[in-house]
């Protein structure tokens, strides 16, 4: 799936979302009965703000337990991901929002700017009322009081998940708390809304995501997610090319599987757990399927999990796979394709040259990588890897060739508007490079690329 057509996609399914729950919380008509008076005001907007953050909390939850199911329509799991992160912003926002309806009025009347107006009666006592009626006037303080340390809550995990310098363990481990502050966030809800909500469409749309968020969170909170997909594997070998600087350092793990894997394609990834405290990582599997419980995989030491690794890893050690996951799948629609590759993102294509070279699909490729430094072993490997596919190689080194942007890619391949092209390195250089080759004309389904930041 294109980063065009897959970043679209997620971008629609997070606008009808927001637009289709306002638009049916606006049909309730909840101003109807409301004066220009923050006092007036602030119960409706109450309600709004809290469903909205309800709403979007439960699908980020849901995406959370990676549901293969929605890949392809969303373009893959890290597009999943990305819609992940921007539903668990937008429902920060709207829950910030909420906070700052209930606490707003009172700061401006301790301040004397505002006057509460009198309270009106409070209703039959709970032994008069219904039985759920009285439940719920019962659980309204220990509901309140669930949603404001929730809120705090969250807040500070939400801040911790966004903020990069946070260690991924430490982003591994407080992020594990947050289906605990979402099951809290729908007692909450579930208490505090109006009764006369559920019985509308609104009311049973937010009912159906509640139940299936507090399903899904249930799962995480029971380690649950991806455990159909996870395979045990035993280390075959450790490859460890240390080079200066540290960063451009390469290890190859292979490893044999202990279990059932149904296969997998070229281009996708499986989250690979070599320390269980550390939590499962994302990696590119550089070998094609052949059916013999055989993968390999490409780590590049680019922080300091990474770069411990070489000094961690036994052969004969276990570990755990989960996968395989992404939709970076070369199923382009144009007769031709050319990939580009910064860095370690030459992983999908090292994977996909192989298996072109044991089943030919008959396209001409070009395939552009790019790099800071030469590397005399990948490329001795690349080469031997594209003449065996007969893929058309373009090797450059940054600071012996330049760049590489657009125009050049242009030029080099001059029926580029009839190809497809697949990119798979540093998010600015992808960016740029989309940027430029939609400005000349190539269409958004054209550009497909790989999103690894799943934080």
């Amino acid at each position: 799936m294109p980063l065009g057509g897959g970043l679209q996609r997620i971008q629609w399914t997070l606008a009808g979302l927001v637009l289709g729950m306002l638009a049916l919380w606006l049909a309730t008509a909840p101003y109807a009965d409301a004066t220009l008076n923050l006092f007036a005001l602030r119960a409706p907007s109450l309600q709004g703000t809290g469903l909205l953050a309800l709403a979007l909390m439960s699908v980020a939850v849901l995406l959370a337990n990676r549901p293969v199911r929605f890949e392809p329509w969303l373009g893959g799991l890290d597009k999943m991901y990305r819609l992940h992160k921007w539903l668990g912003i937008g429902a920060l926002a709207l829950a910030i929002g909420h906070w700052l309806w209930v606490e707003v009025p009172k700061w401006l009347v301790e301040l004397g700017w505002l006057v509460r107006p009198p309270r009106g009666v409070r209703g039959a006592a709970a032994e008069d009322l219904a039985p759920l009626q009285a439940l719920r006037l019962q659980l309204r303080e220990p509901a309140e009081g669930a949603g404001e340390w929730a809120f705090y809550a969250l807040v500070l995990l939400l801040a911790l998940s966004l903020w990069p310098r946070v260690p991924y363990r430490r982003f591994f481990q407080t992020h594990r708390l947050l289906p605990l502050v979402y099951l809290l966030l729908v007692f909450h809800g579930v208490v505090l809304l109006e009764p006369k909500t559920w019985g509308q469409p609104l009311g049973l749309l937010l009912a159906v995501l509640m139940a299936a968020g507090s399903l899904a969170a249930l799962r995480a909170l029971l380690g649950r997610v991806g455990r159909h997909r996870q395979v045990l594997a035993a280390i075959e070998s450790v490859n460890h090319t240390a080079t200066e600087p540290q960063w451009a350092t390469v290890l190859e793990v292979a490893v044999r599987l202990q279990g059932r894997w149904g296969g997998h394609e070229a281009g996708q990834f499986a989250f690979v757990r070599f320390d269980a405290a550390e939590g499962a990582h994302p990696f590119t599997i550089t070998s094609p399927w052949k059916g013999d419980g055989q993968l390999t995989f490409l780590i590049k030491g680019l922080g300091d999990y990474t770069r411990r690794l070489p000094g961690l890893l036994r052969v004969g050690a276990l570990l755990r796979v989960e996968g395989p996951y992404g939709q970076f799948n070369f199923n382009g629609k144009q007769p031709r394709q050319v990939w580009v590759g910064g860095g370690i993102g030459i992983t999908p294509f090292i994977a996909r040259l192989q298996q072109l070279a044991l089943q030919p699909q008959g396209k001409r490729i070009d395939l552009f990588y790019t790099s800071a430094m030469s590397n005399p072993q990948t490329t001795s490997r690349l080469q031997a890897a594209a003449r065996a596919a007969h893929v058309k190689l373009h090797l450059m080194v940054d600071a012996e060739d330049g760049l590489l942007d657009a125009e050049r890619l242009c030029i080099a391949v001059p029926d580029w508007r009839h190809a497809d092209f697949w990119f798979c390195g540093p998010a600015p250089f992808g960016k740029a490079l989309r940027k430029d080759l939609l400005a000349k004309g190539l269409a958004t389904s054209d550009f497909h690329q790989e999103l690894f930041e799943l934080r």
